[in-house]
């Protein structure tokens, strides 16, 4: 395998006291003196760069004397895609094969396994060289894995088939090991953003090949479902559906007026929900200078309905942006440092050439360039493929609604155990439970949920609802059967809210004190239909972090009132580090807006029995026997056990806790068999 860097050269301005032009002359001829052939045909598979514009693959594999350009219509990967990302994927991959007949070339489209189609096609047209773009997504990099191995069996005369893994730099670096592991000190290396490219000109092979067609989304739909189950088509209808509207159902509220309005000629939003832009990359990138542009006005039809869609996604300052424009960039039909290199040309054409040193004069032109440097820093996280947490278990990369969230399994038989963190906390915090739980037969997820740790941190408003369907929809794709849920502190919320919403997906809850409170006589109230950030919310967030910052020792320690020592460098150093990344502040903003009015007995009603709650008695955040108490008058079915720690007892006595968790899964586990066993039984012959 072979992997393959094109750096662009940048205007001289860019590059000073940086690397010398000639040193990056000579690091791009080499890679590409090592994969080119001027006589051998080169395969370039499309998975999530749906372009031609901007592409290093396919600059690459330009040098070869044939190129097919190949998109596999492989399940695997289509089935991590929501309805309205498949309808997008269908028209950007026709706007595809139109750009690459103007270039010269076409776009082969095939049914399969990736491995099993490009296997065929190499030995069809003998092609020695694959070309991909490299994937920080766990499922992605296994289905690259698996055509890996399949291209180790393949030889042709004097040559083996080689895949050459392509990645599009943003920045001008040599080393993605050597990066600071803090988003400030990565600022400070002040790396320029290398150039995009224009598209190139490619070479068909001469032999008659089945080129295929486009699907409609009908007929891709069809083929989805093929291999889907009973549960699994459930489970991803269940998906479709909102945490905000099963609620205000339930409380029988009506639904959300959710007309569209007019469609405009050259609309850029072309799906039917008709609230992204999607299309090939030319209209990709004309939305995007009616979104830059939206300060000056417009008589346009197609950019004041960007505009429109810009007022209506603006939940926060710069939220907007990656509302519209996020599908299309993760689907790659347009490059991150191309939005960004349009960003600042616009900027340099409202300021006559020049770039302010104290920030842009467009807030969009802020909001365009936050973003996608913020998904460029967390996408280089993702790529450090010796990313592990302190335990040595290999940490995975899960892509939600366009957002890199990262977590871990561990074991290989027994009941599924989800593991859920609080505030401010991420998937390490559970670091000395896992084995204990994997040892007692059981296979173990930690996540660290969308905010927090290394996950991405989106401009966007975060709720309580927002991470309970980040859940629902881990346990859908990632775990992909009921499991134990654990949530400390708001993560015990979250997964009330789960049990709440979607009891299908969860066989047991344990709360280990959890936020939430308990009310009697408790009668829903109506569902807030948006959310926005409360008035003073940002200067609250940023004071908080300044307070967070100075005084995160104390304050975890104060949360390991019975083991001090446990509040140990390593988490504070972690906590610290993610203080500092990108978008934290609009994590934290989330404080002044929660909203936790739903109580515990309300949520766990008729779950009861199944709910084991687990409470540190020295916890220095709420009163734990008013708590408890209240507890066991109003929610009799739930087991309590009471012990001695503070706000995280699984991490200040991690044994004990073990202990109880591994006991009550086995309890659970146990009854649900006995159930099973008695349904079997003639209800005559049962005893009576």
């Amino acid at each position: 395998m072979a992997t393959l860097t094109l750096s662009h050269l940048l205007p001289h301005r860019l590059r000073r006291n940086h690397l010398p032009a000639d040193h990056r002359r000579n690091r791009c001829r080499c890679c590409l003196s090592s994969t080119t052939n001027e006589s051998s045909t080169a395969v370039v598979w499309f998975k999530q760069d749906l372009r031609v514009d901007d592409h290093p693959g396919l600059i690459a594999a330009s040098k070869h004397g044939a190129v097919i350009p190949l998109y596999v219509l492989d399940r695997r990967i289509l089935s991590r895609y929501t309805t309205e990302t498949l309808e997008l994927a269908i028209i950007a991959l026709e706007e595809l094969r139109s750009s690459l007949k103007k270039q010269g070339s076409d776009l082969m489209l095939r049914y399969g396994n990736a491995e099993n189609v490009i296997e065929d096609l190499v030995k069809e047209v003998r092609a020695p060289f694959v070309f991909v773009e490299e994937e920080v997504e766990h499922h992605l990099c296994e289905v690259v894995e698996a055509v890996k191995k399949k291209m180790d069996g393949v030889s042709f005369p004097g040559e083996t088939p080689r895949v050459v893994v392509w990645r599009t730099s943003f920045y001008e670096t040599q080393s993605l090991s050597d990066l600071p592991h803090s988003w400030e000190e990565f600022k400070k290396l002040t790396l320029p953003v290398t150039m995009p490219v224009p598209a190139v000109r490619l070479s068909s092979p001469e032999s008659e090949l089945q080129w295929g067609s486009v699907p409609t989304l009908d007929d891709l739909k069809d083929y989805m479902k093929e291999s889907l189950c009973e549960k699994e088509n459930s489970w991803r209808e269940m998906a479709r559906v909102s945490a905000e509207r099963i609620l205000m159902e339930r409380n029988l509220e009506p639904n959300v007026d959710e007309t569209v309005g007019k469609k405009v000629n050259n609309s850029a939003f072309i799906t039917r929900n008709r609230d992204t832009v999607g299309g090939g990359t030319e209209a990709v990138l004309n939305a995007l200078a009616g979104y830059l542009r939206y300060l000056e006005g417009t008589s346009r039809d197609d950019w004041q309905e960007v505009h429109a869609r810009l007022r209506d996604a603006e939940t926060r300052p710069g939220a907007s942006f990656f509302k519209l424009f996020g599908p299309a960039l993760c689907l790659g039909i347009v490059s991150r440092r191309r939005v960004h290199y349009e960003a600042i040309e616009y900027e340099k054409e409202r300021n006559a050439g020049f770039i302010s040193p104290f920030g842009y004069s467009a807030s969009t032109v802020t909001a365009a360039t936050d973003a996608v440097c913020s998904m460029e820093w967390y996408s280089l996280v993702a790529l450090n493929k010796e990313t592990t947490d302190d335990k040595r278990r290999s940490v995975r990369i899960w892509r939600w609604k366009g957002y890199l969230i990262q977590y871990t399994v561990a074991g290989n038989e027994g009941p599924a155990v989800l593991l859920v963190h609080g505030f401010g906390a991420f998937l390490e915090h559970y670091r000395d439970n896992v084995d204990s739980i994997v040892n007692s037969k059981n296979r173990v997820w930690t996540i660290t949920v969308l905010g927090f740790g290394k996950s991405e941190k989106p401009n966007i408003i975060y709720t309580e609802l927002l991470w309970s369907e980040l859940l629902r929809d881990f346990m859908i794709e990632v775990v992909d059967e009921p499991a134990h849920c654990v949530g400390n502190s708001i993560g015990g919320y979250f997964v009330s809210l789960m049990a709440f919403l979607w009891p299908e997906l969860v066989k047991s809850v344990i709360l280990v004190n959890s936020a939430g409170n308990v009310i009697p006589g408790y009668s829903p109230l109506s569902v807030s239909k948006e959310r926005r950030v409360p008035f003073g919310a940002q200067l609250g967030a940023r004071l908080l972090i300044l307070f967070l910052r100075f005084n995160v020792k104390k304050l975890l320690k104060d949360c390991y009132p019975v083991k001090p020592e446990r509040a140990d460098e390593f988490l504070i150093t972690e906590m610290l580090r993610a203080s500092q990344d990108p978008g934290v502040v609009m994590v934290l903003e989330s404080i002044f807006g929660f909203d936790l009015s739903l109580p515990l007995n309300y949520l766990l009603k008729g779950f009861e029995e199944k709910t084991l709650v687990i409470q540190g008695m020295k916890d220095p955040i709420s009163d734990p026997r008013k708590k408890v108490a209240l507890l066991k008058e109003f929610c009799p079915g739930m087991e309590i056990k009471k012990v001695n720690a503070g706000h995280c007892p699984h991490d200040e006595i991690p044994e004990e806790v073990n202990h109880i968790i591994c006991e009550w899964i086995a309890k659970v586990d146990n009854d649900e068999q006995q159930e099973a066993l008695k349904s079997l039984i003639p209800a005559d012959l049962l005893p009576q």
